[in-house]
């Protein structure tokens, strides 16, 4: 019987890319945070979840898997890269595995939510696995412009493609094998329909104060401003009394920008001023329009130059020290640098977006938008076509403006005889 398995495994895995090309040839479907919502509270019907999703999942992984294979050879070969492919593909054939059963049937409904949150936790450590394969390749082979750009082109779409499977995957287990959260009732899966902004960001300043304070021994404090121009009001301090600020949006995902924001403002300001005796506070403003929301995080913590802005968002690009993986301990994402790149990608992952705007030898201001209407927060999603195909055949060209030298130009030996 074991032999008949084993022959039956091998047979599938044979067929493994065959499946991949099919449903690569499939556009991922973006749904809008109003869809999410809708579906959620008003049309919550488990057979329809369990029909689209194991569509929808196999065409978002088969997507990406196709990029995956496009990347050079000698970082597919690195070991994380391949434990990483290994769970992927063992995830399309779990999924692949429900086409044919019934939606009827409640035993399969129920083994699709268990496989739902096996696949889940099986791609926990995706981001620092695929983040140990890069440190491999670069120890291994070094870096060059146009790998670097590749590589960095197809983390932004792997990546982004990862969150939205787990927002999927998310939306399905917490509604129909989840409890609710009496502490919040307007939550519909991970999302919550009336998200009061300003909580969440005064939970992520008091996460990354309580871990500045354990590292620096101090910490900055707050200063919070609102402005909702929806109420016609004027610029307020949030200790007076006020209407909530408030949006359909992913608490979660709002949490891990603010944190690695910061994180980041509490470490630059106390290094920058750790001669003073009063550390300059963290600013933010909260800005609330008929488009969007935009969230303004302010520190005086000295800033960086204009040329290493685009660096903090490269995953080739660290300052952090780097991890240190033990044989049973899981993988580290801080040190790795992801922070902020990661981040970025949360904000787009809804049509947002997160921008550094920095002054040398002042300080940082990063800005958060977001969507304010849930009709136009709709799924930012890779697809696998010809003009992503392309860029991964980029040749680095020369550019057509001149690059600055290092050093002066000697045009002593330049001078015509008299």
């Amino acid at each position: 019987m074991k032999f008949v398995r084993f022959l039956m495994k091998n047979a599938a895995l044979a067929n493994v890319p065959k499946h991949i090309d099919h449903f690569s040839k499939f556009s991922p479907s973006p749904l809008s945070m109003k869809q999410f919502l809708d579906f959620g509270s008003t049309n919550a019907c488990e057979k329809t979840s369990f029909a689209f999703l194991r569509q929808e999942l196999p065409v978002r992984l088969s997507n990406i898997m196709k990029e995956l294979n496009l990347l050079p050879d000698r970082l597919l070969t690195t070991p994380s890269v391949q434990l990483v492919q290994r769970w992927y593909i063992q995830s399309f054939m779990e999924i692949l595995d429900f086409l044919d059963k019934s939606p009827d049937d409640h035993s399969v409904l129920d083994s699709f939510v268990e496989s739902l949150e096996t696949i889940r936790n099986r791609h926990n450590d995706v981001v620092p696995t695929m983040a140990q394969g890069v440190i491999e390749y670069k120890d291994a082979f070094g870096q060059d412009p146009v790998t670097s750009q590749n590589i960095q082109y197809f983390l932004d779409r792997f990546y982004m493609s990862r969150i939205s499977i787990r927002m999927l995957i998310n939306q399905h287990t917490l509604i129909f094998n989840g409890n609710t959260n009496p502490a919040h009732p307007n939550t519909i899966g991970c999302i919550d329909s009336l998200c009061d902004v300003t909580e969440v960001i005064r939970d992520a300043f008091e996460s990354a104060k309580m871990l500045c304070e354990q590292y620096y021994l101090g910490a900055p404090e707050l200063e919070l401003r609102e402005m909702n121009c929806n109420l016609l009001s004027f610029p307020f301090s949030a200790n007076n009394v006020r209407d909530p600020i408030q949006i359909s949006y992913v608490p979660s995902h709002l949490y891990h920008m603010l944190f690695e924001l910061f994180k980041n403002a509490m470490r630059a300001t106390i290094e920058t001023n750790e001669f003073s005796n009063n550390l300059p506070p963290i600013r933010v403003m909260l800005a609330l329009g008929g488009e969007d929301l935009s969230i303004k995080v302010m520190d005086r913590g000295g800033g960086v130059p204009l040329r290493k802005i685009e660096t903090l968002f490269s995953y080739m690009y660290s300052t952090a020290p780097r991890p240190d993986f033990g044989d049973n301990q899981r993988a580290p994402l801080a040190g790795f640098g992801y922070g902020l790149p990661i981040s970025r990608l949360y904000a787009r992952y809804f049509q947002g977006d997160l921008q550094l705007y920095s002054m040398e030898g002042h300080g940082t201001d990063a800005v958060i938008h977001m969507k304010a209407l849930s009709t136009d927060s709709v799924e930012r999603l890779p697809v696998f076509n010809k003009t992503a195909l392309k860029h991964y055949k980029v040749n680095l060209e020369a550019d057509d403006w001149c690059v600055p030298s290092k050093e002066p130009l000697d045009l002593a030996i330049y001078r015509v005889a008299k």
